[in-house]
Order: structure tokens, then sequence, then C-alpha cells
């Protein structure tokens, strides 16, 4: 049709543009580009490196990402990937100890097992194995690592958070300290005598960085009505030393290999484990899962060698090399890109029920780390978080008004504020994502 009238020509190019006007419009207001705009150049996020990938779990699709090739420091979301190893290598309790008796005397041999008198785990009644046996002897032979992991750092040794590895932990390999007058109190007995007065102006409690001695300066010492843990020094003498007094007969060091045919006591439920390392971040029983690992699969305690091990199997088919050093993400030479996190996240939604999986991780608003944050009437947010100073992530599943279920990871480092402000940043996108996918 011709269109020969001025005017009408003027209309038409007007309503062609006015088209061509709300078609932009659209194309800025889809989901995706919205989060473009929540996450691009121009966003709270361009200040630091950030990656973000969101992963249609039902499609099997990437529905947005940002750097997901990007390596970042994943801190204690690093927790996931000790997790997935343990649900596909080790069955539904743990094994507390290998043995063979000798009449009647036990040799005894670790397993990583790190719930014997660890207060955060259920306990079973070790007093009742051991009763028939007048010796134990004690062999630390299959313990092939170390008490810190590689890449931590060398100041936190007197926090909790950093207690030592061994190959049979005893009381989360931590003392006790209780100030019922004011004044500290240490346990067990075996460490009563190990606590000194000093005039160092210190307020807390402070260990000799080798040796198992405390220390603590009366006249400022700030006293907790709760009690506070702090690590020891573990050794195979140590051990043998705790089990003593715990069991009532005498332990003794030992060297002797394990062989090949021996006993195994179990222990308690893996999901005890599980649920405390995932709620809490517990760094002592990821790090122990891991070493757990390395027993079934190699008769032997050594992290190095298991995650190569379990690099160049269970995780072969990653999108990128893991940059993996221990089992806690205490390590500050740990690396990963957010695809490989979201991939660690689809493997392990397709071996766990969602049920077990949801009541395991924390809970947006709910439970663990997540408890005061992603509140909301209707859980949406179920993940680990991971964070150390100016870096914070976080890896999991985000449940849709919809009902869609979406694994992300959602990685910052390097931003020169507090991880609260990143916090609040990050819950307006992905309170956006459960609202509009």
């Amino acid at each position: 049709m011709r269109i020969s009238n001025p005017m009408n020509r003027i209309l038409l190019c007007f309503w062609l543009l006015s088209g061509l006007g709300l078609q932009r419009a659209y194309a800025q207001s889809t989901p995706s580009q919205k989060l473009e705009n929540m996450l691009g150049d121009q966003s709270f996020f361009a200040n630091h490196p950030t990656g973000f990938v969101l992963y249609d779990l039902e499609q099997q699709q990437v529905v947005y990402e940002k750097n997901s090739h990007q390596y970042f420091a994943p801190a204690s979301t690093t927790k996931l990937l000790t997790f997935y190893a343990a649900l596909v290598t080790l069955g539904d309790s743990t094994k507390r100890l290998r043995y063979i008796p000798r009449g009647k005397d036990l040799l005894i041999w670790g397993t990583g097992d790190p719930g014997w008198g660890y207060q955060a785990l259920p306990q079973m009644n070790m007093k009742e194995f051991f009763a028939p046996y007048q010796k134990i002897y004690f062999s630390d032979a299959n313990w092939q690592d170390s008490a810190y992991g590689y890449g931590w750092q060398w100041d936190d040794y007197n926090y909790a958070y950093a207690a030592e590895r061994s190959s049979f932990p005893i009381y989360g390999n931590l003392v006790k300290v209780s100030s019922p007058n004011g004044r500290p109190q240490i346990s067990p007995r075996y460490f009563e005598n190990s606590l000194t007065p000093t005039q160092k102006a210190i307020k807390d409690i402070e260990r000799n960085f080798h040796q198992n001695l405390y220390y603590y300066n009366p006249t400022v010492y700030r006293a907790s009505t709760k009690p506070e843990y702090i690590p020891f020094v573990t050794s195979t003498e140590t051990f043998a030393l705790l089990a003593s007094e715990e069991l009532g007969k005498e332990v003794i060091p030992s060297k002797e290999k394990l062989p090949e045919t021996h006993f195994v006591l179990p222990g308690i439920p893996m999901d005890s484990l599980y649920k405390e390392m995932l709620q809490e971040s517990d760094n002592f029983i990821a790090e122990h899962l891991l070493m757990m690992v390395s027993d079934e699969l190699l008769l032997k305690l050594e992290s190095a060698e298991v995650i190569a091990h379990l690099k160049e199997s269970l995780y072969a088919d990653m999108p990128d090399e893991l940059l993996w050093f221990d089992g806690s993400g205490l390590s500050r030479y740990n690396l990963f890109t957010p695809r490989s996190m979201v991939n660690l996240a689809e493997k392990i939604y397709h071996i766990v029920p969602d049920t077990t999986l949801f009541r395991l991780l924390p809970t947006g608003g709910r439970s663990g780390t997540l408890k005061n944050v992603y509140k909301a009437a209707s859980p949406y947010i179920f993940a680990k978080t991971g964070t150390f100073s100016n870096n914070h992530s976080l890896v999991g599943y985000i449940k849709t008004r919809n009902g869609k279920l979406y694994a992300f990871a959602f990685m910052n480092n390097n931003f020169p504020y507090k991880a609260r402000t990143v916090i609040t940043e990050m819950e307006k996108v992905l309170s956006y994502i459960r609202d509009n996918y």
C-alpha cells in the first residue's frame, strides 16, 4: 500500500519508532537484564571482584552468569567439596577406630573420627568398648600429615576455629576454660597445672605457640559467663595421657603399622557431623571428615594425597581446575570458580533428597550461619556461607515463589567494607530472583 499523505507518513514513522521503543523497554525489563543492572558495571558489585552463576536444576542450564570463569577465594564454601566427598565415600556412620585384640591388650589406630569427647557431637560409650582390655596401645603410624593445614594463618593457633588436626582427636583437641568465680579454670584435669599468671597485657587466655602452657593476667582478665575453648598442642603422647585419664587405664604410644586384616569400631551417625559442619561452619569437623575420607580410600591420613586423588576421580569433570588445599576453607590458597561451585551444588543435589539437604544446610532466617539474614515468611535460601576478612561467598540453592529451584554461587573477594554491607546487597539480588524467576 502506498502512503502519499505526508501526515500519514509521519504517523507511521512515529508508530514504528514507538514500537521499537517498547521493544527496547521490554528487553531492559526482562529478569536477566535486571540482574545485569544489579550486578553490572554501575552496580555496587562493580567496586570489587564478584562472580555469580544462577543454574536451573530442572532444565540443567545456566540462566545467568557473571565472571563465572574467574577464580575466587571460597573460604568455608570449601566445606561443600569435603561434604560431597564424604557423602560418596563414607557410609551412614563413622568408623571410630581400627583395632586388633591381643589377649588382654588392644592395639588401636585412629581414623580421623572427631567425635570422642567433642561437645558439638553425640557421644558413644568408649569406656564400655575398652573395658575388657588391660592395656591399650595407640599407634599413629597411619598419620602422615601435619597439625595445621597448608595455607592456614599461623596466628590463628589460639582460636577454637583452628584446632589442630590429628589421627584420633579427643575433646575436639581443645581445652575448656570456665570462670565460675571470675578466675579461669582449665579442663580436662591433665591441663590444670598448665595455667599460669602473667604480667603481659592480655585480657583473655593465651597459649604458648609451641607448648601446652596457658597464660592470663589476673588484673585485667576478662571472664566470660560461657565456657571458652582453646586448642591444645597435639601429639601421640598427649593423646595417650588424655585417653588414659578418660578411661582409667593405661594407654601406651606405639608405632606399629596398620595391617590389612583388622577390626573396625562403628561410631556415630554421619548426619550429625554433616549438620554441625554445614550449619555452624565447623572447621574441626570438616578437616577430620577429609581425614576420614583419606582413611577410607588410602588407609592412611594424608590430606594432600587424598585431595589429589579426589581431583583425579570424583572431581575430574569440573569445568575448571580446583586449587584445593584443605577440608575446611581456612587455607588462603584455595581458589575455585563460581561455575565449578555450581557444578558441585548440582552434584550434591542429585544424591541428597531435598528434605535432607535443606535440613542439613543453613536456612535463611531460620538456622545456622544464615539465621539472621535472608529472612522471609517462607524460607528461600539454603546455602553454605564462606567468610574471612574482605571475602564473602554463598553457594547453595534458591527456591522461587513459582516453586522452581535453582543452584547458585555468589562469590565476593577483596571488598574494603564489612561483610554485612555485602550481604545486604546480595540479599537484594537473591530476593529479586525469588520474586521474578
